[in-house]
């Protein structure tokens, strides 16, 4: 109100002005009362003027949008326009503020494992991050504003979405490939609803695979165990001589034997799984381990192959020594386990131009058919489960391969022909590879 004082003052200076100058004026005439009265009415007409020319510029300005400085005019319009340029100011700082807060919200949830969707009260699409767009076929920018069941027209979704009954999520496939989803419906607001969707796919395919674990390391189990139980009832309940005592005997200890190594490789498996990351700091001449996994192979075969050690560039592996030995001594054994007498088998290792380590084992084995080599590596998977029994495999081992040289940063190559061999290869990074000072390797 410190406009008020200043203004009243500024209206009876004028008219006193006014007045005085038409008493002045009415005196020569001898009228000086009436020249005073039109003088201060004069002079209130002028200010009146004055201040509709105020007000003018005032409305000239609020037309105009506000975007632009507010008039500076003094008086009760300019009293007005200063407030009005606050407001419109700490409105647009609100809104800006506001933005601000939404953006960072939106980015929240577009950082969301999940994927988000919000649907008006007709069940348009209002809006939905790039998650919930991949996992439901949509496009964000497109769909935008579009009724969701025309875009997901899964029956059991509609349904779900139209029933009201949102305790509970529904499961979807995944559009266009293999996989499961769940949505979830929440309803916030006048009508309006939130979709939550999660995939699933990783989730139930480890659930399926602790399942068959459990079913095949039963069966596993089971089949010695079955055997050792009729053995034991026949040399309870029947007279026996001596050699058919020694051979059932010899086959409960194979039995027990091959017990005894699907525990220790389901051992082996669960501390890969559960252990500490192999150390980087810890090297590993790589002559000396293939020279202990050579010796360990023709040891295995016993003389009916041919085991050759193919010596490389002296270098030393960052990790651990026991579960590198154990990978490499692995796929030795498989390739004596398979591979006919006479056959070839070649142990090697090189420095890729890339920096990365190479680890091979080669075969002039059985071979494996091209559909089966994506499976290899998973448990108990056998491309010929009699054979595989026959030779005393547990179905883990190539499992326990895998797992190592991953703990390692590596992968995991196979290269094999039906009929024609087979080559194994553990790929190392860089990070873990370093060339000896001194020559190691083995000729």
């Amino acid at each position: 109100m410190n406009w008020m004082l200043p203004q009243v003052l500024a209206s009876w200076a004028a008219m006193a002005a006014g007045a005085w100058l038409g008493w002045l004026g009415g005196r020569a005439m001898g009228a000086a009362s009436a020249g005073a009265a039109l003088g201060a009415m004069g002079a209130m007409g002028l200010a009146m003027a004055v201040d509709g020319l105020r007000a003018r510029r005032l409305m000239s300005w609020l037309r105009g949008g506000t975007d632009a400085e507010a008039p500076r005019i003094g008086g009760l319009w300019g009293e007005i326009a200063y407030r009005v340029e606050r407001s419109q100011r700490q409105r647009d700082q609100a809104l800006v503020n506001e933005q601000r807060r939404l953006s960072g919200f939106l980015s929240a949830i577009e950082a969301s494992p999940n994927g988000v969707l919000l649907l008006d009260e007709g069940d348009h699409i209002s809006w939905c991050n790039a998650l919930a767009a991949d996992h439901l076929g949509l496009n964000p920018q497109r769909d935008r504003g579009q009724p969701i069941t025309n875009l997901v027209r899964s029956p059991a979704f509609v349904a779900h979405l139209q029933g009201g009954h949102w305790l509970e999520p529904v499961a979807l496939g995944l559009p266009g490939r293999e996989g499961s989803l769940l949505v979830s419906v929440r309803g916030h607001g006048d009508g309006q609803k939130l979709l939550v969707t999660q995939d699933v796919t990783e989730r139930q395919r480890g659930d399926a695979m602790r399942r068959d674990l459990v079913a095949n390391v039963s069966h596993e189990i089971r089949s010695p165990l079955t055997v050792l139980s009729g053995f034991i009832e026949t040399m309870q309940t029947l007279a026996l001589s001596e050699a058919e005592r020694g051979r059932m005997l010899l086959l409960m200890q194979q039995q027990s034997e091959r017990m005894q190594g699907l525990v220790a490789d389901l051992l082996v498996l669960a501390k890969l799984e559960g252990g500490p990351r192999p150390p980087i700091d810890r090297w590993v001449p790589l002559a000396d381990l293939m020279q202990q996994v050579a010796d360990d192979a023709v040891q295995i075969s016993g003389g009916r192959h041919r085991v050759e050690l193919a010596g490389g560039e002296a270098l030393a592996l960052a990790g651990s020594q026991a579960e590198l030995v154990s990978a490499v001594t692995n796929l030795a054994t498989n390739a004596v386990r398979y591979t006919p007498d006479g056959g070839h088998i070649r142990l090697s290792w090189s420095l890729r131009p890339d920096g990365q380590a190479s680890i091979e084992v080669l075969d002039t084995g059985i071979g494996i058919a091209r559909e089966h080599l994506p499976r290899l590596t998973e448990r108990f998977y056998r491309v010929d489960s009699s054979r595989s029994r026959e030779t005393g495999g547990t179905g883990l081992g190539l499992a326990i391969v895998k797992h190592v040289v991953q703990r390692h940063g590596g992968v995991l190559e196979v290269d094999s022909v039906l009929g024609d061999g087979s080559c194994f290869r553990l790929v190392l990074p860089p990070s873990r590879v370093r060339r000896e000072p001194v020559d190691c390797a083995v000729a």
